[in-house]
């Protein structure tokens, strides 16, 4: 399969199985929507860090986007949980480590 084409079908894949319109996505990755629909006219595959960010809004690593098969995701929930972590700021990520600790 063509690696550009094949990268493009994962992520329209990933946005489906959530029921994620293109405008959500383009949202969640916090990408401007013209970029994402610019790359599924054009069919190419997104620069690294623009997938990394999808990726992000997936709830999922590059290397599990990467990886053969179906690898485990996360569910809608852990997704929230962890989109809302990476908004934390340091002090309050610690803050919150301690308290799950406890």
């Amino acid at each position: 399969m063509d690696y550009s084409v094949g990268v493009i079908e994962k992520i329209e894949r990933l946005r489906k199985e959530r029921g994620w319109t293109k405008y959500r996505l383009a949202d969640e990755a916090a990408i401007t929507y013209s970029s994402l629909m610019s790359m599924y006219a054009r069919n190419t595959p997104p620069k690294l860090d623009i997938l990394e960010m999808i990726c992000g809004a997936f709830g999922i690593s590059l290397s599990q986007f990467f990886a053969d098969g179906d690898a485990e995701y996360l569910t809608a929930d852990e997704r929230e949980v962890l989109k809302k972590y990476r908004r934390l700021s340091d002090d309050r990520k610690r803050a919150l480590s301690v308290l799950i600790e406890k």
